[in-house]
């Protein structure tokens, strides 16, 4: 599992990102986020102010960005919060990095459905690749992390990559996938099985097979 602990804070850190402040397009998406919250409830924006922030720090670094300590601290002061509770948000929920990540973040699922359906192969291929769990490759590409259910277990393993899900993988399509995004390419999204679009049964449907062209009325025939 991930380790959630934040990056120690050094001085070389605070050299950093002690000046941390959004950018006129952040502020923007940061002002509208508050905005759509009554009168004293603000600080309801954050967890979308962590997000602008970590996809600044991604943009500055070329990464997929993460939340150095004086980044939580600068949400935290314009969001009049604490600190604490900021953090608290962060450490919590694994959209957000609390160490830096390369260029592609690779977030395998190691949950039941995915392991029975032979997420150990995708850590395999990944680490023929170089990828350590919860670190930077030598070439800043990629950062392998070991996720629970991502909730596509229908099409299990899946992984997530940055902002995008890839789903009934096999080591072969994964390394398809990793060879396209190495190479600057943007891989198809989605499922991987030929001939399934999202998530409905492979080879077709078994039961209900009349509502696959109409809204069949199965109603007389119970």
């Amino acid at each position: 599992m991930a380790d959630r602990t934040p990056a120690q804070d050094t001085p070389e850190l605070r050299d950093r990102w002690g000046d941390f402040a959004f950018t006129g397009s952040w502020k923007a998406k940061a002002d509208k986020a508050i905005a759509k919250y009554p009168e004293g409830r603000q600080r309801s924006a954050v967890m979308a102010l962590l997000d602008f922030a970590q996809r600044q720090v991604g943009e500055e670094t070329e990464t997929q960005g993460w939340l150095p300590l004086p980044v939580i601290e600068y949400v935290a002061d314009y969001l009049s919060m604490p600190v604490i509770r900021v953090l608290e948000v962060a450490t919590f929920y694994f959209m957000y990095n609390m160490k830096p990540v390369g260029k592609h973040h690779v977030q395998v699922c190691g949950t039941t459905p995915c392991m029975l359906r032979g997420s150990d192969g995708l850590f395999e291929t990944c680490k023929k690749r170089g990828m350590k769990k919860g670190e930077v490759s030598e070439d800043g590409l990629w950062t392998l992390t070991e996720v629970e259910c991502m909730g596509n277990c229908a099409t299990a393993p899946m992984v997530q990559i940055n902002d995008d899900n890839f789903e009934d993988l096999t080591p072969e399509r994964l390394d398809t996938i990793l060879d396209a995004l190495a190479n600057g390419e943007q891989p198809k999204t989605g499922t991987q099985e030929p001939g399934r679009h999202t998530s409905e049964p492979a080879g077709g449907p078994s039961t209900l097979k009349e509502m696959v062209d109409a809204n069949h009325d199965y109603r007389g025939d119970w």
